[in-house]
């Protein structure tokens, strides 16, 4: 008789999180885990960290909820596997991490869990946030309007946090006439550079004239990760309709030219306008 081989103990960890943290603790033992993981470092994982957070909000998007649950269990993982990181160097745990988190919210919360009223305006509450924040900003020593605007987030995303710090302390155009009088400004500056200048001056009034988009979208309320987002989804609903188009043709885009997928753009164009693609 041939003796079953012996069940891992993981098998035996309450499921849920106490097991996820033990899988995380075993992926990184260095005797007997996974050596990808033992070699993975905080700047390392970063990256996929961010990368979760997009897919979830890509499966929020679509509606998916089983694939919400998927994603935001991946995205818990990425919180785990930096904690165990932080664990193996003597820094913090998943534990410190939560409890920190909790603490925080507590304090955030005064008119939920302490003495003040909740009858209070959700735009009220924002600037109560915005007070607590500061404050918290001030205790980390950040005494500076732009300390603490997280460096690794997306540069448009980032560019309309520095400018929303900036406008609270009254650096800011009066209306939005003056954004747009500075983008006509920035533009003729970029187009000047790519005549007489280097591509180092390129570079920068690029990056001047985008900064200034920014702005411009910021003073008419517009979210401006949020509004490129939405052009890429359009753009990429246009340019799979013209594919489609040219496929009923016996084509694929590098059998075609300008010309003609110029025009089935327009044609296509005119489909998405009427919300028929």
């Amino acid at each position: 008789m041939t003796d079953k081989p012996n069940r891992d103990p993981i098998f035996e960890v309450p499921e849920g999180i106490e097991q996820l943290l033990e899988i995380m603790r075993r992926l990184r033992d260095p005797e007997g885990g996974c050596p990808w993981d033992i070699e993975q470092s905080f700047e390392t994982i970063a990256p996929y960290s961010i990368e979760e957070a997009y897919e979830v909000e890509d499966a929020i998007k679509r509606g998916d909820m089983t694939d919400l649950q998927s994603e935001l269990g991946d995205l818990l993982f990425q919180s785990v596997f930096q904690s165990q990181i932080a664990a193996d160097k003597g820094l913090f745990d998943f534990q410190d991490v939560a409890k920190t988190i909790a603490a925080k919210m507590i304090d955030r919360h005064p008119h939920v869990f302490g003495d003040q009223s909740n009858q209070k305006s959700p735009e009220q509450q924002t600037i109560d946030w915005e007070v607590q924040k500061a404050a918290e900003r001030e205790r980390r020593g950040e005494t500076r309007t732009l300390d603490g605007v997280a460096l690794g987030l997306p540069a448009l995303m980032r560019a309309q946090k520095l400018q929303n710090r900036a406008a609270r302390v009254g650096f800011d155009w009066p209306d939005v006439s003056h954004v747009i009088d500075k983008v006509v400004e920035e533009a003729s500056e970029l187009i000047e550079a790519r005549d007489s200048k280097t591509q180092a001056d390129v570079y920068e009034e690029y990056g001047d004239l985008l900064f200034v988009m920014v702005n411009l979208g910021r003073h008419m309320g517009i979210n401006s990760e949020e509004a490129l987002r939405s052009a890429n989804d359009k753009f990429t609903r246009r340019f799979n309709a013209v594919e489609d188009e040219l496929k009923l043709q016996g084509k694929e885009p590098k059998e075609s030219d300008l010309a003609e997928m110029d025009a089935l753009w327009d044609k296509v164009k005119a489909r998405d306008k009427k919300g028929m693609l």
